[in-house]
Formats: structure tokens, C-alpha cells, sequence
């Protein structure tokens, strides 16, 4: 095989987060977003070291696990990857991906029954209370469009009206903003020439509260008078309530969504949403888990995990702390919990949440975790890490397992990072004595990994 050669074969396995291993007649290749069971057509796009990867050209026989999927985007759409799979096969699939890279980072024949397999989410549809949509166009120089990126494209859209992980009143909002600029004749920020006003729309809503946020973001080089469409807004017939409605400017070259300063059109700057019994402020760019009832099982399997294997009532290090949300649900059952997160917005909702639940024994400290440990006064008697998808800054990881406390609970939203620090536990005298997934993005290839950790004496 060669760059270029179109190749065709069986898709044997997919490995994480979502590359298919198809058996051709020249050997095995790597084909992302192929699904078990499909015969499919891809072009090599890269060879080395002996191994081929490809780029999917075509299903030319679909897999027999396959169904007919509920949204017309799919397959276009670059957000989900496995809606074409009853939910059941979903979960099996994921559940092998991380069992495989759990083993492969254990020592070679290591009992695995630590590991207790999946669980669901108790909602499939509509579960996303955090959505980040861009503007920009279906194809050159075509109209407007709102929503993900196609698959495999930087430049091109697909309208996301017919989302199903989102809810009703998310896809009314799209309709009609997507409407709204239509009409106004704004024009969307070219992220090649770097130029035009509408570069994303943020929507923000509570599954328990059903209050919504939307946070327009754009560039300052032209301007509006928002008010017309914060009226628009307004004046939609939705399930949920509008708390807030901002704009937010961007002049960053980069894709990402950048705050160089916010302005509130409407209500407040952020929503609230409940959590097993606990009220959380959350702010437009601070962490919270996308899926508020998958959290409640992810965060209540956690503290399951601790209290089950009989942790002490001590000081408590939260480190990646989000808003807060597992520090005070650790707080009953701690004599202080310390949380530390880089997002100082997410801080600063951390601690009103704190007085908003009549918590009073949990400090919230904005910094990297990678230096604030050296300024942290009290020491850990148990350490609960919950980072970002890259995983432990591999600096941080040594100074947190030097504290040689009994137990670190280890919550992963990227398994292969989880993989790859497992190593640097064992090295240091820990045991994963207990682990379980919890899917908390239903159709997408990502999924939540818990891990509790125990020190071996």
C-alpha cells in the first residue's frame, strides 16, 4: 500500500475513541469513523512505520448491527458516531475499548475484575445541558448556516436543527437565530481570512431547573444593536426559561471561544442547575458536566467507591474541581475538602455554590494544580482527580502520588490519558482495587472512566 490507493475491506474492531481496524486484501489499515461489520471503501492518506491509515470514502455493505439513525445529519455532522447503533451495542463497544487500554496498561496478566464494566445514561436524547455551536457556511459562498463542523472539515457546517442530543427548545433557538442573521444580513467570521462578525452561538440549559443561558459570540468588527435580537429571543415558546442572554466578543484568530470581554443583553450571566439535593451557579465558559443526570451517576458511583471502601474523615484534595460540584458532595463526609482549578470563573461560582448549599468547610483556590500544591498548607489524607482530557500534567502527577495518602479517586474523561498515568500509580505503590465506566455522552465516541486507587503497604 501506498498514499493515495483506494482500498477495500471488513472493519474488524474499533479501537478509541473511534478508529476502525478494516482487514483488507493488503493488510490491515486504520479508518476513522467506520463502524463493526461495515465493508467500506477508504483512500490511504498516510503510511509509516508499516502501518496505513485511511480515509473513509464509502459504506459499500453496512454493518448488521446497524439501524436506521434519527437524525438526517449523521454520518455529515461530525458531532456524533455511533447513532447508526441501538444504544446496547454502543455500550459494549465502549466498554471493550476501555477494558482493552486498562489491561494493556496493566502488567501482563493482571486479574481484571476490578473493573466492573458500563453504565448507561439515563437519558440518550436531549441530554446536553452545554452545547457550542459555530456560524459559517454549508459549502463555499453558500448561506448561512449554524451548528458542528462537518466530519473531517475546518471550514464547513452543517446545520444542527435536526440535533438529537440536544433538546426541543435548543433546536427552536438555532431556527431562529440562524433565521434571525439570515435576515440582518450579518456576515460570519471567515476562518481563513479572518474576517465577519458571527463567529459561535453558546446555549446553556438545566435539565432539572430549565433555565437557559445563550451567549452570543462575536468579533468587534462590525457592529448592532442587540436588543432587536435579544427581543427575538424572548419572545420564543419554549419548555425552558431564557435567565440570560449575553454577548460575548472574540477577536482571537484561533477557533476557540475566548471572553476579551462579555456583555449581559438580557437577565444574568448564568444559570442554575441541580445535582443530587445540591444547587450549582454555572457561569458561560466554567466546567460543568454536560450531562446533568449522567453526572449524577458518575458522581454518586464515586462517592460510592470512597465511602464503600471506608475512606477517613479527613482533609480532602479536589483537584480539577470544575464549580465544585464533587467537593460538595465529599463535603458531609469530610473534615475539609480543598479544591483547585485554573478557571478562576469556575472558582468564583465554586465558592457561591458552596454558601448557596450551606457548605462551609470547602476552600476553592484558583491556580494550575502544578503550582498550587507547593503553596497548600494542610496535607491530603485522600486526593480525587478529575482532569481535563489531556489528563495529569505529567509535572503535577509525581508531586500528587508523593503524598503517599491511602486512596486517589481518579475520574477520566479520556481514557487513553487514564491509561497512560496507570503505570506512574502502580510505580508508586498504588493498586486499582476498584473501576467502573459511566457513559455521559451517548452517541459520541467519548465516555467517563472511574478508577479508586488504594496504597499498597
Amino acid at each position: 500500500m501506498k498514499k493515495g490507493d483506494l482500498v477495500e475491506g471488513i472493519v474488524r474492531e474499533v479501537k478509541f475513541p473511534n478508529k476502525g481496524i478494516v482487514e483488507t486484501e493488503e493488510g490491515a489499515v486504520v479508518v476513522k469513523n467506520a463502524i463493526t461489520g461495515q465493508r467500506i471503501q477508504a483512500r490511504i492518506n498516510k503510511k509509516r512505520k508499516g502501518k496505513a491509515e485511511g480515509a473513509l470514502l464509502s459504506v459499500l455493505e453496512r454493518s448488521p448491527l446497524e439501524r436506521e439513525t434519527p437524525c438526517p445529519a449523521f454520518g455529515t455532522c461530525g458531532g456524533c458516531t455511533y447513532l447508526c447503533l441501538p444504544y446496547e451495542e454502543q455500550l459494549k463497544i465502549k466498554e471493550a475499548q476501555v477494558r482493552e487500554l486498562l489491561t494493556e496498561a496493566m502488567p501482563q496478566d493482571t486479574p481484571m475484575d476490578w473493573f466492573q464494566g458500563i453504565l448507561g445514561s439515563p437519558s440518550i436524547y436531549g441530554y446536553r445541558n452545554k452545547m457550542e455551536f459555530s456560524f459559517g457556511d454549508e459549502y463555499k459562498d453558500g448561506p448561512l448556516a449554524l451548528g458542528m463542523h462537518k466530519r473531517g472539515s475546518f471550514y464547513d457546517l452543517v446545520n444542527a436543527e435536526p440535533c438529537v442530543i440536544v433538546d426541543e427548545d435548543y433546536r427552536k433557538i438555532l431556527h431562529a437565530v440562524r433565521t434571525y442573521w439570515s435576515e440582518n444580513g450579518a456576515s460570519f467570521y471567515h476562518r481563513l481570512r479572518h474576517e465577519g462578525y458571527l463567529r459561535h452561538l453558546l446555549v446553556r440549559k438545566a435539565v432539572h431547573t430549565g433555565e437557559i443561558l445563550i451567549d452570543l459570540v462575536t468579533t468587534s468588527q462590525e457592529e448592532y444593536d442587540l436588543s432587536e435580537f435579544a427581543n427575538m429571543l424572548l419572545s420564543l415558546h419554549m419548555d425552558g426559561k431564557i435567565v440570560g442572554i449575553l454577548h460575548t466578543v472574540n477577536d482571537a484568530v484561533a477557533d476557540v471561544i475566548k471572553d476579551d470581554g462579555t456583555e449581559i443583553l438580557y437577565g444574568q450571566d448564568y444559570f442554575t442547575e441541580s445535582l443530587l439535593g445540591l444547587s450549582f451557579k454555572v457561569t458561560p465558559f466554567s466546567f460543568f458536566q454536560t450531562n446533568s443526570r449522567g453526572a449524577e451517576v458518575l458522581y454518586d458511583t464515586a462517592r460510592t467507591f470512597l465511602t464503600d471502601a471506608g475512606m477517613k474523615k479527613g482533609v480532602v484534595y479536589d483537584l480539577y474541581c470544575g464549580t465544585g460540584t464533587i467537593s460538595q458532595l465529599m463535603a458531609p463526609v469530610s473534615e475539609k475538602v480543598i479544591g483547585v482549578e485554573i478557571v478562576e470563573e469556575a472558582v468564583v461560582a465554586a465558592r457561591e455554590n458552596a454558601l448557596r448549599n450551606d457548605i462551609h468547610n470547602c476552600e476553592f483556590i484558583a491556580g494550575d494544580v502544578l503550582k498550587v500544591l507547593d503553596e497548600i498548607k494542610e496535607k491530603p489524607d485522600l486526593i480525587i482527580l478529575d482532569p481535563p482530557r489531556d489528563g495529569v500534567h505529567p509535572k503535577a502527577l509525581p508531586k500528587i502520588l508523593g503524598y503517599g495518602v491511602e486512596q486517589i479517586l481518579y475520574i477520566s474523561c479520556k481514557p487513553t490519558s487514564l491509561a497512560r498515568d496507570i503505570p506512574a500509580f502502580l510505580e508508586a505503590g498504588y493498586k486499582p482495587v476498584r473501576g467502573i465506566s459511566v457513559d455521559q455522552f451517548p452517541w459520541t465516541a467519548n465516555v467517563e472512566t472511574i478508577i479508586l486507587f488504594q496504597k499498597q503497604h
